[in-house]
């Protein structure tokens, strides 16, 4: 008997039939003789839903009753589930995150999983029950309810398949596996078969969002068996695993990300300590920042371009003006009509010329570059946002025929 940790997303329970549909594919599982312990996500646009509730009422409410609201939607899909599997004839039972025993820090919205209690959860697989789990919530030591931020339930449902280690952990969306670019807008985008830890963090970190990033994380870190499968065709998916057979490609994928702002510092001292002041004041903030550019200093002056999610955005840029004369900076000039585009993949370690072969399909289709980060597996350019689907069409071509 292996046991089995299956998610679903909130496509995957947007409405009526879909929930019928995903209650088939788990007691397809639970016939087979499998344990089976689901997590599920709210359905479809809940989640955005409640969010527009919340404001009609109060326009900056406090993140506490924000996750006492928005883990209410995670609620409603356990029940109807469970109530779909039940009208099928077998034994289920649903449980909210607290009930399941996740306990974490107390930072609300961004919530971190601590421990998982699993006593409750070994009781109902005991009794042949298939259980399904909330997810992307839990409960702080203050017995309040917290959120995990989005992407929640991947993490929620590798953090469960890790602590009851489960011999498989599957996360079910509306595409059949992980590709080597968005196929609705790379038309030549190839499923991959498999693919691993490193490359499918980076992926995610970058702004593809089959996976999010911290599930990936946690999912290396305890080697949890993982798979990317569509919950709308019944076939076989993408594996994410420590080693895998390249195929010889040399890259695994393309990806970008239209969420990201680039901030300029402009007329700072040309002199030690400032780029610490700088990003010591992002840190201070829990701002995070991506890629770094500084000028070569003229006239005892230099720049430092930077670039932040567009949603700290707004905060990173009222910190630096709060903090401009303390920095002795000029002025911050802010462009948020940009796109991350990057190329990932294991095998660019061993081959020179990866970047050279980014930038030339680049520059053959007239596309400029704003700034340049790079790893050991990835390359990262800064376009214009206009630009971004022609771009990764055609650094995808370059490199995946």
């Amino acid at each position: 008997m292996a046991l089995i940790v299956q998610k679903f997303g909130g496509s995957s329970v947007r409405d009526a039939e879909r929930v019928r549909n995903v209650a088939g594919i788990i007691t397809d599982t639970y016939k087979k003789g499998n344990q089976v312990v689901v997590v599920v996500s709210a359905q479809g646009d809940t989640t955005d839903d409640l969010i527009e509730k919340a404001r009609e009422i109060n326009p900056n409410p406090s993140k506490r009753e924000m996750d006492m609201l928005l883990a209410t939607g995670e609620q409603i899909s356990i029940s109807l589930l469970a109530m779909a599997i039940e009208h099928m004839g077998y034994p289920v039972v649903s449980l909210t995150g607290w009930q399941a025993g996740f306990h974490t820090d107390s930072s609300h919205s961004r919530a971190r999983i601590k421990k998982i209690e699993t006593e409750r959860l070994h009781k109902e697989l005991d009794k042949n029950h298939i259980v399904i789990v909330a997810g992307f919530q839990g409960i702080s030591r203050y017995g309040d309810i917290t959120t995990l931020g989005r992407g929640g339930s991947d993490t929620s449902a590798v953090a469960l398949a890790a602590e009851l280690k489960a011999e498989l952990c599957q996360i079910y969306t509306d595409v059949d596996g992980v590709y080597t670019a968005d196929p609705r807008i790379v038309k030549t985008a190839r499923k991959l078969d498999e693919i691993s830890f490193d490359e499918m963090l980076e992926l995610a970190t970058l702004g593809a969002q089959v996976l999010h990033n911290r599930s990936v994380e946690m999912a290396k870190k305890y080697n949890v068996n993982l798979e990317v499968v569509s919950s709308l065709e019944r076939k076989p998916g993408t594996k994410v695993k420590e080693v895998v057979s390249m195929e010889k490609m040399l890259i695994r994928g393309v990806t970008r990300d239209n969420n990201v702002a680039r901030i300029a510092v402009v007329g700072l001292p040309d002199k030690p300590g400032i780029a610490f002041r700088v990003f010591s004041l992002m840190s201070k903030y829990n701002i995070n920042v991506d890629i770094i550019l500084q000028s070569i200093g003229r006239d005892n002056t230099k720049d430092i371009s930077f670039t932040v999610s567009e949603d700290n955005l707004e905060q990173a840029v009222a910190v630096l003006n709060d903090n401009l004369s303390a920095l002795e900076a000029e002025r911050i000039e802010v462009n948020d009509n940009v796109c991350k585009l990057s190329v990932v993949g294991a095998g660019m370690q061993t081959n020179a010329g990866v970047a050279t072969k980014m930038f030339e399909a680049l520059y053959e289709a007239g596309i400029n570059i704003n700034m340049i980060s790079t790893s050991e597996i990835k390359i990262s350019v800064l376009i214009d946002e206009e630009d971004s689907d022609k771009a990764l069409r055609v650094v995808h071509d370059a490199f995946i025929n």
